[in-house]
């Protein structure tokens, strides 16, 4: 099995960035700013994929790896995942098919 690459920026086909500035956010928190920047952007966004890199989390968790691109990111775009919410430089990463 090859070993997992580290998610970067270059990586992610065009990103809608935010920058939340809060010292209290989590995953929560960053989920709900993400789907409603998705919501303003798409009228019924599907989230296919997400990325905690603080907890080390990702979903869907599958254990497999590429060594282009973290397999949940693949999972994402591979299903048509055509919308990427890029919270805080890659802290929280959000893949969602526009509806």
């Amino acid at each position: 099995m090859t070993e997992c690459p580290i998610l970067t920026r270059k990586m992610l086909p065009k990103p809608v960035d935010l920058t939340i500035e809060d010292p209290a956010l989590d995953f929560p928190r960053a989920k709900h700013a993400a789907d409603r920047r998705a919501r303003e952007l798409c009228a019924e966004p599907l989230l296919l994929a997400w990325f905690d890199r603080a907890a080390g989390r990702h979903s869907p968790n599958i254990v497999c790896c590429r060594e282009d691109r973290p397999t949940w990111l693949v999972y994402a775009l591979s299903r048509g995942g055509d919308l990427v919410i890029d919270i805080n430089r890659e802290a929280f990463v959000f893949v969602y098919l526009r509806g």
